[in-house]
C-alpha cells in the first residue's frame, strides 16, 4: 500500500473517533444532554437544573432522575409538613443539601394536596434564593396562606413540584 493511502486512511480513522468516540464522555454528537455522562450520575457544571418530582409528608430525600435536571430537586428533603394554627399558615419545613463542588441558590415550590379524590384546593408556595455553599445543608421554611375555615388538617399531603438551583 502507497503512503499516501495510509496517510488518507489514518486521516478517516482520526475524524471518526473525533466525531463520534467522544461521545460517551459527554462532549461531540448531537445530545442535548451534554451535561449528564452515561453512567447516570455526573458533576456538570450546569447552573439551571429544574426538575419536577413528588415527595411525601413523612420526608426523605426526593427522586429526581439520574440527569442533570434532577440535581436540584435531589438535593432538596422534606422534614416536615403541617398546618401552623399560630400563622394560619401551611408550612413545609425543608433542608436544601448542596453536595456540588460550587455554591447555589435554590428556589424550591412546595404542593399542599389532600387526599386523593378530596375537595382540597391544592395550594402552592414559593421559596427563592434559598442560598447553600459547596458542601452545606441550609434549612428553610417555606409557607402559603390557608384559605379553608377549619384546622387545616384536610391538607394530608405536600410534595417538592419544582426545584432549580443557579
Amino acid at each position: 500500500m502507497k503512503m499516501r493511502h495510509v496517510r488518507g486512511i489514518a486521516v478517516a480513522a482520526i475524524a471518526v473517533v473525533a466525531l463520534t468516540g467522544a461521545r460517551g464522555s459527554g462532549g461531540g454528537g448531537c445530545d442535548n444532554n451534554s451535561s449528564s455522562g452515561s453512567s447516570g450520575s455526573s458533576s456538570g457544571s450546569n447552573h439551571n437544573d429544574n426538575d419536577s418530582t413528588s415527595g411525601g409528608t413523612s420526608g426523605g430525600s426526593l427522586p429526581g432522575g439520574s440527569s442533570s435536571a434532577g440535581k436540584a430537586a435531589r438535593d432538596v428533603t422534606i422534614d416536615e409538613c403541617k398546618y401552623d394554627p399560630a400563622t394560619k399558615n401551611l408550612v413545609a419545613r425543608v433542608t436544601v443539601k448542596n453536595d456540588s463542588a460550587m455554591d447555589y441558590d435554590y428556589n424550591v415550590t412546595m404542593k399542599f394536596t389532600g387526599a386523593a379524590g378530596g375537595d382540597v384546593i391544592p395550594r402552592t408556595a414559593i421559596k427563592a434564593g434559598i442560598a447553600v455553599t459547596a458542601g452545606a445543608s441550609q434549612s428553610a421554611e417555606i409557607t402559603t396562606p390557608y384559605i379553608g375555615t377549619g384546622d387545616g388538617s384536610e391538607y394530608t399531603k405536600c410534595e417538592v413540584s419544582r426545584a432549580s438551583r443557579f
